[in-house]
């Protein structure tokens, strides 16, 4: 076994203090990666405070599941990684490789559901422990090449935040001549105007006051419009032809449902509880609701290329990782503009 030092949860809602465990010995597939910069992704807010949702069974448990690094060791078969190489790793890291979806390069969609970065259980039956840690070792077909034109610590949240908004993007053709409404433009949603942007769209961006309007527009958006003002809001009538809505939070669709062109689509990727709105306006007009979370191997890799052809990176607050606590807390309150990252590169030498 391969001893690790990480950050944990030691029960749920306990502050994260270092934990020192163990990884798997390396398969002949798998590489191992010292981990430089991990994103803190609001999937690991809920899975460390999950409230009722999570026994103490998950715990202790290490989030952590878009980060980036170095390969420090590669097993005998390994074809796509050498020692040294820098590497990014997303939040799905195995499948069952024999379904249609896997075969398929969809491996998020596995019929037997994929193996997740941390809170799973991997093909050895142990327990997945995320990268809040100094490596990880994963299976290389799991692994990306990082671009060496794009800044590492920036990359990082695309392993998640960003496959999470551009699989919908691709997915509804967004391309250029296409009026796309994001609806939140925060950790997720301004990877999404960035994307959406790069794509040739126009790009609406839908936030709660004057404050964010301005950093949105310091974004790219064409045009922003405060969700409060019912005038701003009743004006987007049928205008646009995709809407991506990221807000974390249960909230009411209805009046961007009525802001879509004639059949055309609103997509979540805000994992919340449920969506509040009136089936007319559904039926009024054709529209579509859909959902979606992350992506497979092959549309990863396809975001990573699209992202470095454009010089596309999260905006990132770095943080060392002894601040973890703080990042989890700041983010619980929602005191981020976009994405925290922490540099995990001195927890070895704690």
């Amino acid at each position: 076994m391969r001893p690790v030092a990480g950050y944990a949860a030691l029960h749920p809602a306990a502050p994260l203090t270092r934990w020192d465990f163990e990884r798997r010995d390396l398969t002949g597939t798998d590489i191992a990666v010292k981990v430089s910069y991990v994103g803190v992704c609001h999937s690991d807010l809920d899975a460390l405070r999950p409230g009722d949702r999570s026994p103490d069974t998950n715990f202790p448990l290490v989030a952590g599941h878009e980060f980036v690094g170095r390969a420090t060791a590669v097993g005998d078969r390994v074809s796509k990684f050498e020692v040294g190489d820098a590497v990014a790793v997303g939040n799905i890291i195995d499948s069952c490789l024999e379904c249609g979806p896997c075969l398929s390069g969809k491996e998020h969609f596995c019929d037997h559901y994929p193996t997740l970065t941390y809170g799973g259980v991997d093909r050895f039956g142990r327990r997945t422990q995320g990268a809040y840690a100094t490596e990880y070792v994963v299976d290389e077909k799991f692994a990306y090449s990082l671009p060496p034109n794009l800044d590492p610590a920036g990359v990082a949240p695309l392993m998640c935040a960003g496959i999470t908004t551009y699989s919908p993007l691709r997915r509804w053709k967004v391309g250029a001549g296409s009026v796309v409404g994001v609806v939140g433009v925060g950790g997720l949603g301004h990877l999404a105007v960035k994307l959406a942007r790069a794509m040739g769209a126009s790009v609406v961006g839908f936030t709660v006051n004057e404050e964010k309007a301005q950093k949105a527009m310091a974004l790219g958006v064409d045009e922003v419009v405060i969700v409060t003002d019912d005038a701003a809001m009743n004006a987007q009538f049928r205008r646009f032809d995709f809407i991506l809505d990221t807000v974390p939070v249960v909230h009411d669709i209805d009046s961007y449902l009525r802001a879509l062109k004639i059949e055309s689509a609103l997509c979540s990727v805000g994992i919340v509880d449920q969506l509040r709105f009136d089936p007319i306006n559904l039926i009024v007009g054709g529209k579509s609701i859909g959902g979606a979370g992350s992506g497979g191997t092959v549309e990863t890799k396809e975001m990573l290329d699209f992202c470095s052809a454009h010089q596309i990176i999260s905006e990132v607050e770095v943080l060392p990782i002894d601040a973890v606590n703080t990042a989890l807390d700041r983010l619980s309150r929602a005191a981020v503009d976009y994405r925290l990252v922490l540099d995990v590169s001195m927890l070895g030498s704690n």
